[in-house]
């Protein structure tokens, strides 16, 4: 399970370290592919699979299943950590976090996201506001603290 909050920058070249707590879980190669709400999702190649199977079973019949599954595995690519524990991020992903100097890595249960800081603040700070009408939402899906 992946959890926490990490800061680290990306260089110029779209190298940018993975906490150490992440890397044994994520493996020798995992999938970085574009994520909702601007970040990018990371996956180790189980959860990918996982994964994977769901988006097959979407109906082909319907344009948002065929949407979605276009836009999720034409931005996934496979990725391996360098000796200094960095991942080398392609240019398409780099563009879609709109990842500069600063960025955050999170856990987020089975993934890992990496956001661009500026984004992540502001996303965080507009979630935290609302976040008792979030968790409230959540009894609908039968999920209870």
């Amino acid at each position: 399970m992946f959890m926490g909050e990490y800061q680290h920058t990306i260089d110029e070249k779209g190298r940018m370290i993975i906490p150490a707590k992440f890397r044994e879980a994520l493996g020798a190669s995992f999938i970085a592919t574009r994520g909702l709400d601007q970040c990018l999702f990371v996956y180790p190649m189980q959860e990918w699979s996982v994964l994977e199977q769901k988006l097959k079973a979407l109906p082909l019949m319907k344009s948002d299943a065929r949407a979605f599954t276009r836009f999720f595995f034409s931005g996934a690519t496979e990725c391996e950590l360098d000796k200094q524990g960095r991942v080398n991020l392609p240019n398409m992903l780099v563009d879609h976090a709109k990842l500069e100097k600063d960025c955050v890595v999170i856990g987020v249960s089975n993934r890992v996201e990496i956001w661009s800081k500026a984004i992540w603040e502001s996303y965080f700070q507009q979630s935290e506001e609302s976040f008792a009408e979030i968790a409230e939402k959540l009894v609908d899906f039968n999920f209870d603290f």
